[in-house]
């Protein structure tokens, strides 16, 4: 595919983050990369570029060179590469992107910068997932799975003395996936890749920030639905270290994958993106039954106002709108209702009570009769689902058709509405059985005859 645009922000620290967005899913990702990389040629490497185009394909991918690598600025202050400031690259590029929430996806060491930025702002990430991560870098009696000092000082010394050649990924490709060792044409993609992505001083400089990085004391603090993946027998970081992280992670879901690459986009990518998939899916489907509320809606509209509309002309009707909907504020306010939207003339305004939505209504039908006008209301109690802090669900829809049926100076209630108001003082009049547009059965509707204050 072609090189999407490359833009960058700005971080607090006054950092420049390279950045792209890539596709239109319903639903925006952030790839954390491992400790390398480089927009400008990612699109062109073998395995990589081909994964990200199928995380682009059902998403809205958000990619971004950390701090010190590929297009992004070096950190020019000592400490200014450490994980927290590394956390605002995030940000940062979420802000410029307009995304408001987002899956995270973290590989290798992106995935504890990943960890550290979903335990810090959670209303900003709407799933984690981490791949081929590890929760601290050095060996010790409590980890026992981190990297021994003789590993640690045998790979600063490869990449002291060959970062950047093609000897660098014919000794030790692991960090990636093994196989890349054996196949010329991956050994040169993956070399040029690397010295384009950093510097040896700039490795050697990220490799001593993650010698120093511990992050098991905050796993316990993420509170987002969590995916961990592992490979078995991968060749990097020990499959213990996913179990590990998974159990401090709490409702934490772990797999573990068959195979010995590092990488998510090497080895069987589909059954990687396959697990990816399923857990994103299954969290908005459950977002979206946990949105689901029990709320009392209620619809007010003013009678004929086309007509008094063509009467008066539309500046004089303005001048008597204004006052009704001053009224109706006032008694939402009042009652406690919330004001979802005003079109029009007419109000729609949620509750968590039915008797309060009920005594607001008559409310409403009195106080407008000064101005000279006269509204229709109609009241219905259901579960609604909030969907980006806006009301929606078939509970709507009948609450406005119930409001369509009501006469002048009338509140209509479903019949939802009168048993759920027993006992409230509250009197009704059977006004008969409606069928409703878009409603399967027909539904019973009363007239409210008298409010108990």
């Amino acid at each position: 595919m072609d090189n999407p645009s490359i833009r960058y922000a700005k971080t607090v620290d006054g950092l420049h983050i390279a950045y792209q967005v890539v596709g239109d899913g319903p639903f925006d990702l952030v790839y954390a990369p491992g400790w390398f990389s480089n927009l400008e040629c990612v699109w062109e490497m073998p395995d990589l570029g081909d994964f990200l185009s199928q995380l682009a394909s059902f998403s809205r991918l958000i990619l971004f060179d950390r701090r010190g690598f590929g297009l992004s600025d070096w950190p020019t202050t000592a400490g200014s590469a450490s994980l927290e400031l590394g956390m605002d690259d995030i940000r940062t590029v979420m802000d410029a992107a307009e995304s408001e929430r987002a899956v995270l996806f973290g590989y290798d060491d992106g995935g504890a910068l990943s960890a550290m930025f979903a335990a810090s702002y959670p209303s900003r990430v709407s799933a984690l997932i981490l791949f081929g991560v590890w929760a601290k870098y050095a060996r010790s009696p409590d980890y026992p799975w981190g990297w021994t000092e003789q590993q640690a000082r045998s790979w600063w010394q490869v990449v002291e003395d060959h970062w950047g050649t093609e000897e660098f990924w014919r000794t030790d490709s692991s960090q990636v996936s093994p196989d890349i060792s054996s196949d010329p044409d991956r050994v040169r993609a993956w070399a040029r890749y690397a010295r384009l992505s950093a510097s040896p001083g700039a490795a050697l400089d990220i490799e001593q920030m993650q010698r120093e990085t511990d992050i098991r004391a905050l796993l316990g603090t993420v509170a987002v639905p969590t995916l961990v993946m592992h490979r078995t027998d991968d060749a990097t970081e020990r499959v213990e270290q996913a179990h590990f992280i998974g159990e401090q992670i709490g409702g934490a879901k772990v797999i573990e994958l068959p195979g010995y690459e590092h990488a998510p986009f090497v080895g069987n990518v589909d059954l990687v993106l396959r697990e990816l998939l399923a857990f994103v899916h299954s969290i908005r489907d459950e977002e979206a039954e946990l949105d689901r509320i029990l709320a009392t809606i209620l619809f007010t509209d003013v009678v004929a106002s086309t007509e008094r509309v063509a009467a008066v002309g539309d500046r004089a009707w303005r001048d008597i709108v204004e006052p009704h909907h001053n009224v109706i504020r006032g008694l939402l306010a009042r009652y406690r209702g919330t004001e979802v939207d005003t079109a029009g003339d007419g109000f729609f305004a949620t509750f968590d009570g039915p008797a309060r939505a009920v005594r607001c209504s008559s409310a409403i039908v009195e106080a407008v009769k000064p101005l000279g006008l006269e509204v229709r209301v109609g009241v219905h109690t259901g579960e609604v689902q909030m969907i980006n802090g806006k009301v929606g669900g078939m509970a709507v829809n009948i609450g406005a058709r119930v409001a369509s049926v009501a006469k002048a100076s009338e509140v209509l209630v479903s019949s939802t509405v009168r048993d759920l108001t027993a006992g409230s003082g509250l009197l009704f009049e059977d006004a008969g059985e409606h069928r409703f547009k878009g409603v399967a059965d027909p539904w019973r509707v009363y007239r409210v005859l008298n409010v108990v204050a």
